[in-house]
């Protein structure tokens, strides 16, 4: 990888090929926004976890957490605003969820496999290592669901840059 890559151009919109600058800065907003969205999924699913079964709980704690995750990261992190194309971007980002669930699932099934009765911290513990693993698959997927093409042009309703 040469270390340069298409992004967000200037108050245009135009792409254009930058240093990785703007990759280190997009991949900074990227852990800003995945460090809050991995607290309100490990708070759901601790809420919800007193009120059914941990596979339940995480699928509910994922979901809700990934969709206000694509949201804001569609925003802040990869600077699209509008609404052209956002069923897209919702739809291919509810795919790297499910990439994500497929991680957490399996590390909750493997730990109920293992431990007859785990703790809640045990639990979590284990979530939030499958949740490391899922955010590098989630900030790859993501990346490429976002990212502009070459052959874009601007178009009405969908302005690209930061902020």
């Amino acid at each position: 990888m040469s270390g340069r890559c298409l992004a967000p151009g200037g108050e245009d919109g135009i792409i254009e090929e930058v240093s990785g600058k703007w990759y280190r800065s997009v991949l900074f907003r990227f852990y800003l926004v995945g460090g809050a969205s991995a607290f309100a999924y490990v708070a759901l699913f601790v809420l919800l976890r007193f009120v059914m079964p941990s596979q339940v709980a995480n699928v509910l704690a994922l979901l809700i957490s990934a969709i206000a995750n694509t949201a804001v990261n569609r925003r802040f992190t990869f600077g699209i605003r509008g609404t052209d194309e956002i069923m897209r971007h919702y739809l291919q980002g509810l795919a790297v969820f499910a990439l994500g669930l497929a991680l957490t699932g399996g590390a909750l099934w493997l730990l109920h496999i293992w431990t007859a009765d785990p703790s809640r911290v045990q639990e979590v513990a284990v979530l939030v290592a499958a949740n490391l693993v899922a955010t590098v698959v989630r900030f790859l997927g993501l990346r490429r669901v976002f990212a502009p093409k070459a052959s874009d042009e601007p178009r009405p309703g969908h302005v690209v840059g930061p902020g």
